[in-house]
């Protein structure tokens, strides 16, 4: 057993660059709520943003920063690694903790890092520095943006252009939680566990099937079309670049509220239950859908299970599922391109024949 002292380091709330407040965003509660739903249970597995340019995809994505929460991390770790879980540390940490080493802890904000569309392979993945090796018999190892994302959240925007390679070099990351990186006979590794967000616009290009699945949820939006509401954005986009601060301290309050309630809803999300008839139903969904796989019922049912806990209720109610499950189903139906009904109008249909909603 290792005694681990915890240092509490309150993160400053001064930011290099001023974000604009989550909940002053009009609109795109789809988004919003995919987005929320990843906070409080990073399994469900990350979210796909789809829709026309200029929706504020991005603006809500960096938005999410100002709500996450604190975890527990081992200082002075280049990969944020979790003292208690083996799974979400490094193997520097585990063998220390196997030696009966005190480790020294910390408490910081989750950590979103930006995937750019140029990154190379080693910025992404990290890089080992060979001469080191050589000369000094020493693993030197420079960390990348997986080391980085791990345990926290990777964004890649305009996620459809990204580069094969790097869209390979996420898909295995996604499917281990591990990234390995070899050169020259030398081999590292490190936990990469991360909530994957992407987001693009569906005219420059479709996703590539194996990417798509490995996003939990697919939120689509669009232009807002009520002419009030478009005023009221421009009028806070204005007000927002003119004196971010101000904004920001009109919203710190419902910042707050929401930044709780997150907290509140990861704390409780173990204890909320789903019964087996719900989940049985929600099986049958994706298979009268034609769903690939098992990960479609899993993420409904950690979705609906992370919007009770949001709404602080301990039981997964029907009206739940119905809330989650377009969400979580409409990226994985196969595509015919004769059919003109919207994927996610068509998992609803299925879900009201089967539960019996009217």
């Amino acid at each position: 057993m290792t005694t681990n002292t915890t240092t509490k380091s309150s993160e400053t709330e001064t930011q290099a660059r001023h974000v604009f407040p989550f909940t002053a965003i009009v609109g795109q509660e789809e988004m919003k709520l995919a987005l929320i739903l990843n906070v409080i249970d990073p399994k469900i597995g990350g979210v796909m943003i789809m829709g026309d340019r200029g929706t504020g995809k991005s603006t809500t994505v960096r938005a999410l920063v100002d709500l996450l929460p604190e975890i527990e991390v081992v200082v002075n770790d280049p990969f944020n690694s979790d003292p208690e879980d083996p799974e979400l540390m490094s193997k520097e940490v585990r063998a220390r903790i196997q030696q009966n080493q005190k480790l020294e802890t910390t408490v910081r904000k989750i950590a979103m890092v930006d995937l750019p569309l140029g990154a190379t392979e080693d910025r992404v993945c990290g890089t080992i520095d060979i001469e080191k090796a050589l000369t000094e018999g020493v693993k030197a190892f420079e960390p990348g943006l997986l080391a980085k994302a791990n345990r926290g959240i990777l964004y890649v925007d305009e996620v459809n252009l990204l580069d094969d390679h790097l869209v390979d070099v996420l898909l295995d990351s996604a499917a281990s939680g591990w990234n390995t990186v070899e050169r020259e006979g030398i081999s590292i590794s490190h936990p990469a566990r991360f909530i994957l967000v992407g987001s693009g616009n569906p005219e420059e290009g479709e996703l590539r099937p194996q990417l798509l699945d490995r996003f939990g949820m697919h939120a689509q939006i669009g232009t807002v079309k009520e002419a009030h509401l478009r005023v009221k954005i421009v009028e806070q986009r204005a007000q927002f670049d003119e004196s971010p601060s101000v904004l920001r301290n009109q919203y710190l309050q419902s910042q707050t509220e929401l930044a709780d309630k997150i907290n509140a809803a990861r704390q409780l999300r173990n204890q909320v239950e789903m019964d087996y008839d719900l989940r049985m139903k929600v099986s049958q969904v994706c298979s009268e859908l034609n769903v690939d796989g098992l990960r479609g019922d899993i993420v409904t049912n950690r979705a609906s299970q992370a919007i009770a806990a949001f709404e602080q209720r301990v039981k997964v109610t029907p009206e739940d599922v119905f809330r989650v499950i377009p969400l979580c189903l409409r990226h994985r139906l196969r595509k015919d391109p004769l059919e003109s009904i919207d994927s996610g109008d068509k998992v609803r249909e299925v879900f009201k024949k089967i539960f019996g909603f009217e």
